[in-house]
């Protein structure tokens, strides 16, 4: 199982990392605290001191087309907040 999906790399989050050591990353809706705390450790090889997780539910989506309305609804997501020790820092565009 692949706990880690993608990190969250949006203003918001920019804004929050420059501050203080925090980053954000959706994960696999099933993974726990330690699971995500393992492996961002693992693949970033920074020591994480705290997890926070939230699960946003999907956004219920419809649009007209010639045979009626269709619709349907997002996936279900769920995503961890990481903060790392003080002085310590991921870079996400390292290996761009």
């Amino acid at each position: 199982m692949d706990i880690l999906k993608k990190p969250v790399v949006t203003e918001k989050m920019n804004r929050i990392a420059e501050k203080q050591p925090r980053y954000g990353f959706i994960v696999e809706r099933r993974s726990n605290k330690l699971e995500i705390k393992k492996a961002v450790e693992a693949m970033y090889g920074v020591n994480v001191e705290s997890v926070n997780t939230m699960i946003y539910r999907g956004k219920a989506k419809s649009r007209g087309t010639k045979t009626g309305v269709v619709s349907g609804q997002r996936p279900n997501v769920k995503k961890a907040i990481v903060t790392l020790k003080a002085g310590e820092t991921i870079d996400f565009f390292s290996n761009i």
